[in-house]
């Protein structure tokens, strides 16, 4: 160009070239985001465009459960029927194994045990060897007491002659009567020596007899206390102790309030089982009887001790063993038991919910007797056949009809309850209507995700 253009070229600067295609492109994406979107929406929310009152009819056929109108249907509850039954009169307390006889064995002499003649574990019978003390130094005391015995009794036996002689010269008037009378005194004297050497010989015998330790009553031995060679102290020092394993006593407790139930039997001359479990209270160890009762009740508890006996010839009771014990004092007989789990207890007192005809709840006040945790004995309010809650009772109220789950027990209250009582009849299609439109609700409720063409799909096949 000129040079006096008013453009210049060398610092003119090119201007790029438009891409057109690039704006297509994002076209593209816009509208492919847009249908992935509409197709997901549809997907997961069938029903957002259909018309409100459509919406409403879907919701009033899942929620239509309940009769006249939507909400959540009737209760569903487990019933249980009332029977007649025994029901025994049980009471529990906490116990020890007590045996009758617990005997720490002691040497009754001093001396050197020198022999051991049981297993620690054994049982062993009454009379049975158990030690052996030296005693050696009792027969050497028991020889020297022999030989003073035979010394006082010759000094006895010529004093006795003497005194002879001097009563045959008194009576001759021959020795003054003081001679004979002192000599009369000096038998007595040696016949006191030779009484005393008696007694010391027949203590050195008994103290020898000490020597072999025996068993005093039939039991189980435990672990020794002193090995063989030690020196034992009379009295003080224990060998083993025995204790008596047959039979066997349990030592329990029971509150001062049902003393007077347990001594009207006992004086009526009846005999109380008695049960005996582990700690747990699960598991039945032994069985046997009442043997007695204290004859004071404990001020600081409030209670008494009773003592039963069990013959334990399979061993599972052990001394000092924690147990629960429970006493069968007496037995209701023909009561009416119903399951524990329906009593209730809140604003009207001890309740029952009983099943009426109508299918409906109804508060019944009730009476309880004994209950032994899985059934309760009801003496006033309920009669034999009827039904009562037993589960779902945390939701329901006077009057509210509910929904009996796993069957009806019509057997178990009579052929009368199968029958259905007047205007139950009308009632009848309309719980049937609600259980239809049950299933319905649960078949329209799809899992997350599925297409509603493969439902149209399904509904096509034949």
């Amino acid at each position: 160009m000129n040079e006096l253009s008013p453009i210049r070229t060398d610092d003119a600067v090119e201007a790029p070239p438009r891409r057109r295609g690039r704006g297509l492109g994002w076209l593209v994406v816009l509208l492919a985001l847009a249908g992935g979107g509409y197709w997901a929406y549809r997907t997961h929310f069938p029903d957002g465009f259909k018309r409100p009152e459509t919406q409403q009819a879907g919701a009033g056929r899942r929620g239509g459960g309940r009769r006249g109108g939507g909400g959540e249907g009737p209760q569903a509850v487990g019933v249980a029927t009332v029977q007649k039954g025994d029901m025994p009169v049980v009471l529990s307390g906490l116990g020890t194994v007590t045996p009758l006889a617990t005997v720490t064995i002691r040497s009754q002499v001093s001396g050197y045990l020198t022999q051991i003649g049981f297993r620690e574990g054994q049982t062993v019978k009454a009379g049975a060897f158990l030690a052996q003390i030296d005693v050696r130094p009792y027969e050497a005391l028991l020889a020297q007491y022999q030989g003073q015995l035979l010394r006082d009794q010759a000094l006895l036996q010529n004093a006795r002659l003497d005194l002879a002689r001097y009563q045959t010269l008194n009576r001759q008037d021959s020795i003054a009567k003081q001679n004979v009378d002192t000599q009369a005194a000096t038998v007595k004297q040696y016949e006191g020596i030779v009484a005393s050497d008696q007694a010391q010989i027949d203590q050195q015998k008994l103290n020898i007899s000490y020597g072999r330790i025996t068993s005093p009553v039939e039991g189980r031995v435990g672990l020794r206390q002193i090995d063989q060679g030690n020196y034992v102290t009379a009295a003080s020092t224990g060998i083993v102790v025995v204790t008596q394993l047959h039979p066997i006593s349990v030592l329990f407790t029971l509150p001062e309030t049902v003393l007077s139930r347990v001594m009207d039997r006992l004086r009526a001359g009846a005999t109380l089982p008695v049960r005996i479990f582990d700690r747990s209270d699960t598991t039945e160890i032994a069985r046997g009887t009442l043997d007695t009762v204290d004859n004071q009740i404990d001020v600081t508890t409030g209670t008494v001790k009773l003592r039963a006996l069990f013959p334990n010839t399979d061993d599972r009771l052990f001394p000092n063993q924690f147990v629960n014990a429970r006493l069968d004092v007496d037995t209701v007989r023909d009561a009416a038991l119903v399951p524990a789990a329906a009593v209730l207890r809140g604003t009207p007192g001890t309740y029952v919910y009983l099943l009426t005809a109508e299918d409906k709840v109804a508060v019944r006040p009730i009476e309880i007797g004994e209950s032994d945790g899985v059934r309760t004995v009801v003496i006033k309010g309920l009669a034999f056949g009827d039904r009562v809650v037993v589960d779902g009772t945390d939701r329901l109220k006077d009057g509210a009809s509910v929904r009996v789950t796993g069957g009806r027990p019509e057997t178990a209250a009579g052929p009368e309850a199968a029958k259905p009582a007047e205007g139950e009849g009308a009632a009848a299609p309309s719980r049937q209507e609600g259980q239809r439109q049950e299933g319905q609700r649960q078949e329209g409720q799809r899992p997350e995700g599925e297409r509603p063409h493969r439902r149209r799909q399904q509904s096509q096949n034949p």
